[in-house]
């Protein structure tokens, strides 16, 4: 609809642009004006101004001015009417944005707000897309807004602020992701996203290694430093390329790439009988291997053995390739 009314002003621009232009050249070669003659007396007959004439008026000079007026009268009040309907009409647009992005936010739980669109934030959503998990973007620049609006659910305001971090809906979300590129900004962030909900896992970037403590004695809990993790990620390419290049596929989507997915023990435990790793045998039915358990205290078991007991509330991480992920999520209607 926008683009309508501007392809609308588009054409009125150069309507009235064609009237002024046919009102100078008839003035110069009827009247005999010369050229700034023939525009003054143009721009003063189409805004109907009533200043003097410039000089001595023929008759073919008064029936210009006759038609020039009528047409001029018509144009310039479609112009106006089409740019004031256009006003109008986009701030109603706007306001029926904000609406539905309320309305939409309020059917959101367990969902993940990400603070920041730039490089950082834009990767989380990538990812966040890829596992099809809800998300709320906060971002305060509108240009960014205008530019992504179509693919992604915004909410524009400042991040550091109460109100915005209730409108992203934080008190039913379950993640917090802080992308902003100040660790001043970012702990503002985490302290008032922590007074809001207490049971909110934070994640947040620190730029310097004397602000990861900081954001963590606010309420982060995790922090990343994307510098450190590229630096260390290049080094390791020098170090052991090819277990970094395999490590990387791990996270790669795509049709011949292998995946990684974490499990709730409960999700097996509902449909099936499972007292240990060997009761699952996913690797017969699905084809995935598991490589990881993860206990309900968070201790982290690598290549575990098959005979291992399952506690409630663990997980189990599996390894697969994307069609062997997706009959594992299908067989056991993993969301």
């Amino acid at each position: 609809m926008i683009r309508l009314f501007r392809s609308k002003i588009y054409i009125a621009v150069a309507l009235m642009l064609t009237v002024l232009l046919i009102g100078s050249l008839g003035y110069h070669f009827i009247t005999g004006l010369s050229w700034l003659n023939a525009v003054y007396m143009t721009i003063i007959t189409v805004t109907t101004v009533g200043f003097t004439e410039v000089g001595p008026m023929q008759a073919e000079g008064k029936i210009f001015t006759i038609f020039l007026i009528i047409s001029s009268v018509f144009i310039f009040a479609y112009a106006i009417s089409v740019i004031t309907e256009y006003l109008f009409s986009k701030n109603q647009l706007q306001l029926l944005k904000i609406k539905k992005v309320r309305k939409m936010i309020k059917g959101l739980s367990n969902h993940v707000i990400v603070c920041g669109y730039g490089r950082n934030g834009m990767q989380a959503v990538e990812r966040l897309k890829a596992y099809k998990r809800p998300y709320v973007v906060i971002e305060n620049n509108k240009d960014v807004i205008q530019r992504y609006e179509e693919d992604v659910l915004f909410v524009e305001g400042d991040a550091n602020e109460d109100e915005t971090l209730l409108s992203a809906g934080v008190k039913d979300a379950q993640y917090l992701i802080v992308t902003l590129p100040d660790d001043a900004a970012n702990l503002f962030v985490v302290l008032s996203a922590r007074q809001l909900n207490q049971k909110l896992f934070i994640i947040s970037r620190a730029s310097q290694v004397t602000s990861q403590k900081k954001l963590k004695l606010a309420g982060a809990d995790k922090v990343i430093m994307p510098d450190k993790i590229g630096g260390d990620h290049m080094a390791s390419l020098v170090v052991i390329p090819d277990l970094i290049t395999f490590m990387d596929k791990l996270s790669t989507e795509g049709e011949n790439t292998t995946n990684l997915e974490e499990v709730a023990i409960e999700d097996f435990a509902d449909q099936m009988e499972c007292n240990s790793l060997r009761d699952l045998d996913l690797r017969k039915k699905t084809g995935c291997t598991i490589i990881g358990y993860i206990e309900p205290s968070g201790n982290y078991i690598i290549n575990p053995e098959a005979d291992l007991p399952l506690e409630p509330k663990s997980k189990v991480i599996v390894l697969g390739r994307p069609e062997q992920i997706k009959k594992l999520n299908e067989m056991f209607h993993i969301n």
